[in-house]
């Protein structure tokens, strides 16, 4: 009977949880016209961050009947009553985005008033603005939210604004515009919208004139971002401190030191070799490490017929294999990758590590279709140091369904900390490593590859 691993035995759950895991969710509510997009496109563009984003409760309208469109489409229909959204809908996606998942909002046509077949994917925001007339409404969001804001104007003000808007990006015609106000909008306000007020943490009256309010708002979400920062930060520290103690596991393959291979790192370490020695080496390299990550991938037996005419017994790899490139460091194996798998799908991740805080940022997402039915999906970056961004890097593949032990993660060189850092969270996944290098090392690989 084989023994349990050391490293296993002594961390057995280590979880890790990525920065926008717990977002903060703010509600906006108030009459329309009220100014509450105003109001969020400011917060927007005063907390100037790239994961903020704004989720209209307009989109979550409910699929009408035929019976609902006709009256729809004759001023008919009562958009402003809380039966008219699909709450559990939109309850369920803020839930998992609170946990960190992938969420699919649906696309709502106000010219067809109906849901469209298609949806947008929203993926890793950690300050999230829901925005609409009942964002205070149902008490299953009251739970989610960490700021409830109501925002207030003359209603005379407001209906000013809805016919201007209406009339310029929903083609609507004044006359309904007057009539649904009337029949709907107003008697919903008194009804629905207004008792939201007093539920509210903050009022905003004159909505964007009121800069005072705007900035208390703004200045609440940096903090409990500063704060949400400092934890992660923290919990990478004690990650690292925790896997310092363990031993590389089996399924971290360190690449032997033959001749050749120490031969080709001396090239790429050494500073006099020239720009063009260098990408060549450092390519042949990489497509060491590629062919090695493919023994990881699964094959199937399948027969052929030789050119003499003989069966031979060869093997087929399952299923797709596809790679996703850490930018930018990523991009220098995929010459690599192309020599070894022509027809291989690629994928961009843009994760770059804050200098002040130390903590990885995602910047940028765009992952192939269907990733999660290829048999295989390799992670690439030459280089990792403390493993924070390759963390981040396969949470995400996870987060899009990728089986963890479908990931294997090729790096040319890599600290031994952030090795053991990365299989102490995922223990399933593979990982091909060039060499050990010291835990502390500059990344350079990318510059020297790239001249730049």
């Amino acid at each position: 009977m084989e023994s349990t691993s050391p490293f296993y035995s002594l961390v057995p759950e280590v979880k890790y949880s990525p920065p926008w895991q717990d977002l903060s969710i703010i509600g906006i509510a108030g009459s329309s016209g009220s100014g509450k997009t105003s109001v969020a496109m400011e917060i927007v563009k005063s907390l100037n961050l790239p994961w903020v984003v704004i989720l209209v409760m307009d989109s979550f309208y409910k699929t009408l009947t035929p019976e609902e469109h006709s009256k729809a489409h004759a001023n008919e229909y009562d958009f402003d009553c809380p039966e008219s959204i699909d709450f559990d809908l939109l309850v369920d996606t803020l839930k998992d985005l609170k946990q960190g998942k992938k969420a699919h909002i649906p696309v709502y046509s106000f010219a067809d008033h109906q849901r469209q077949t298609q949806t947008t994917t929203l993926y890793s925001p950690r300050v999230l603005i829901l925005e609409g007339i009942l964002a205070l409404h149902d008490p299953r969001i009251l739970n989610l939210l960490d700021v409830k804001i109501f925002v207030e104007a003359d209603m005379d003000v407001c209906l000013g604004r809805r016919v201007l808007r209406d009339v310029r990006e929903r083609g609507r015609d004044i006359e309904g515009i007057i009539k649904q106000w009337f029949t709907f909008v107003k008697p919903s306000y008194t009804r629905f919208v207004e008792p939201q007020r007093q539920i509210s943490d903050i009022i905003i009256p004159r909505g964007i004139e009121n800069i005072t309010a705007i900035d208390m708002v703004v200045k609440h979400i940096q903090r409990k971002l500063q704060d949400k920062s400092e934890k992660h930060t923290e919990a990478l520290r004690k990650l690292g401190l925790l896997a310092a103690k363990v031993e590389l596991p089996a399924n971290v393959h360190v690449m032997p030191s033959t001749p050749q291979f120490v031969g080709m790192n001396t090239v790429l370490q050494d500073p006099a070799t020239e720009h063009v020695d260098f990408v060549f080496y450092f390519d042949r390299l990489a497509s060491i490490l590629i062919e090695k990550a493919l023994d990881m991938t699964t094959y199937v037996q399948t027969t052929v017929e030789t050119p003499q005419g003989n069966k031979y017994m060869g093997l087929n790899p399952k299923g797709a294999v596809s790679a996703v490139a850490i930018l930018r460091g990523g991009s220098c194996l995929e010459t690599a990758l192309k020599r070894t798998i022509p027809d291989c799908i690629t994928g961009r991740l843009l994760i770059q590590t804050d200098e002040n805080s130390c903590e990885p940022e995602l910047h940028y997402l765009k992952l192939p279709p269907q990733l999660e039915e290829h048999s295989m999906v390799m992670l690439l970056d030459p280089q990792m140091a403390s493993g924070g961004a390759a963390l981040m890097a396969v949470r995400v593949l996870i987060d899009h369904g990728v089986q963890e032990d479908k990931i294997v993660f090729v790096t040319c060189a890599a600290g031994e900390t952030g090795i053991k850092r990365l299989v102490a969270v995922f223990p399933k996944i593979s990982v091909i490593v060039g060499r050990i290098e010291s835990d502390g090392e500059p990344r350079w690989m990318e510059k020297r590859y790239f001249g730049c």
